[in-house]
């Protein structure tokens, strides 16, 4: 019985650095694998390897934008074209599209043309430390 009480508290005492460890790693690269092709216009398309969460999208994007780009992290960010399931990918541009419902609200979306969001709340979703527990 002293064993599993030990080992539960040591595995309580090193379960969130080990999370932490999982992540993103040492801050160099994204959790997430995406693939980023300048179009015309200003349009970016993003494709992901391994997953197809609207999170690794807008992850692959905003990493981008901050770091390739330069552009400012309040930056808004919007779909262009939304999720085509043939290709696995989501065309994304910095301003928005014509014609489209660019109001912003709570759902992280890859399907509906001019859901945006900042930069940096696209960028963040590359350090989220649950996707790679598959949550």
């Amino acid at each position: 019985m002293r064993f599993w009480r030990v080992s539960g508290v040591v595995t309580l005492a090193v379960l969130p650095g080990l999370a932490q460890a999982v992540g993103f790693g040492i801050g160099i690269n994204p959790a997430y694998r995406t693939t980023v092709t300048p179009l015309k216009n200003g349009v970016y398309e993003v494709a992901t390897h391994g997953t197809s969460a609207p999170v690794a999208y807008w992850c692959g994007i905003g990493d981008f934008a901050i770091r390739t780009l330069r552009t400012q992290a309040t930056q808004r960010i919007y779909i262009a074209r939304a999720y085509d399931k043939q290709t696995r990918t989501v065309q994304f541009s910095l301003t928005p599209p014509e014609g489209a419902d660019t109001s912003k609200g709570y759902s992280v979306t890859v399907k509906r043309v001019g859901a945006n969001l900042s930069a940096a709340s696209a960028q963040g979703y590359c350090y989220d430390n649950l996707m790679d527990f598959g949550f």
